[in-house]
C-alpha cells in the first residue's frame, strides 16, 4: 500500500506488527490494539453506566417536579465548557494517575447530555397523560415508573447516544494518566510515529461510528409506535403525493 502514502501505512499498521519508530520493540497489529480497543471500551461502559445511575434518577424526580430547569441547563452547559484534558491534569494532582481518574474525567463528560435529555424528556410528557394517571390513583413513583419513564425512554436514549459517543471519542486522553487505550498510538508518537497515530485514530473513528449507530437503532426501536412520524416513501415524493398513515382516512 506504498501508492497511498501515510494512509496506507496507517493501514498496514492496524493489520499487521512493525518496528517502532524508536526501534526495538514490535508496534501496531491486530493484537495489540485489541488490547488497547478492549481497555477503551470497559473504560467508556463504565465511566456512561455511572453517569446513568447518577443522573437518570435525578433527572426523573427533577422532571416531574417541574423543579431543576436551571440546574439541568446550568450542568449541560459547564459540562460542555470545561475541557476534558484540564480536568484530566487537575484530578492528577488530587487522585493520581489510573483508571479511577479517567473514569471520573469521563463520567462528568457523560452527566450534562443524560442529564438534559432526562429532564426534557420527562417534561416533554403530555400532561393530561399525567393527570389520567393520577386520576386512576397513581402515587408519583408510580406516575415515574409507568408514565413519564417510558414515554420519556426515546429521548433519554438520544442523551446516552450522545454521551457514549463523546466518551469513546475522549477515551484516547487516558494514556496521559498511564491507561493505556487506543489514545496510545496517537499521544505518543515519538514511539509509534505519525502513520500509528493515524491508524489508531481510524480505529477510534470506525468504534464512535458504530457506537453512534448502534444507539440510534436502540433510540428507534424505544420509540412508541405512536411518537413515530410517518416518512413518505420515496414514490410518494416523487409524485408529490402525502405520505399517510396505515388506516388513517385520505383528506
Amino acid at each position: 500500500m506504498a501508492f497511498l502514502g501515510d494512509f496506507g501505512g496507517a493501514i498496514e499498521f492496524i493489520f499487521s506488527e512493525r518496528e517502532s519508530v524508536s526501534g526495538g520493540v514490535q508496534i501496531g497489529g491486530p493484537t495489540e490494539l485489541l488490547g488497547f480497543g478492549l481497555t477503551h471500551l470497559w473504560i467508556s461502559v463504565a465511566a456512561v453506566a455511572i453517569a446513568l445511575i447518577v443522573t437518570v434518577p435525578v433527572g426523573l424526580i427533577l422532571g416531574h417536579k417541574g423543579k431543576g430547569e436551571f440546574l439541568a441547563i446550568s450542568t449541560s452547559n459547564v459540562g460542555r465548557a470545561v475541557p476534558s484534558l484540564a480536568l484530566l491534569a487537575f484530578f492528577i494532582a488530587f487522585i493520581g494517575v489510573g483508571p479511577g481518574n479517567v473514569i471520573l474525567v469521563l463520567v462528568l463528560l457523560a452527566i450534562p447530555p443524560i442529564l438534559t435529555n432526562t429532564y426534557v424528556g420527562v417534561r416533554q410528557v403530555d400532561r393530561d397523560t399525567v393527570d389520567a394517571a393520577r386520576g386512576m390513583g397513581m402515587t408519583d413513583g408510580e406516575i415515574i415508573r409507568k408514565v413519564r419513564f417510558p414515554l420519556a425512554l426515546p429521548l433519554i436514549f438520544g442523551g446516552i447516544r450522545t454521551a457514549s459517543v463523546n466518551v469513546v471519542a475522549t477515551a484516547t486522553i487516558a494514556p496521559l494518566a498511564n491507561v493505556q487505550t487506543l489514545g496510545e498510538p496517537i499521544v505518543t508518537p515519538q514511539t509509534y510515529g505519525f502513520q500509528g497515530q493515524l491508524g489508531a485514530a481510524i480505529v477510534v473513528a470506525i468504534l464512535t461510528i458504530m457506537v453512534d449507530l448502534g444507539f440510534s437503532r436502540l433510540q428507534q426501536a424505544l420509540t412508541p409506535k405512536g411518537l413515530k412520524v410517518a416518512q413518505p416513501s420515496p414514490s410518494s415524493r416523487r409524485r408529490g403525493f402525502p405520505a399517510f398513515r396505515k388506516g388513517s382516512p385520505a383528506t
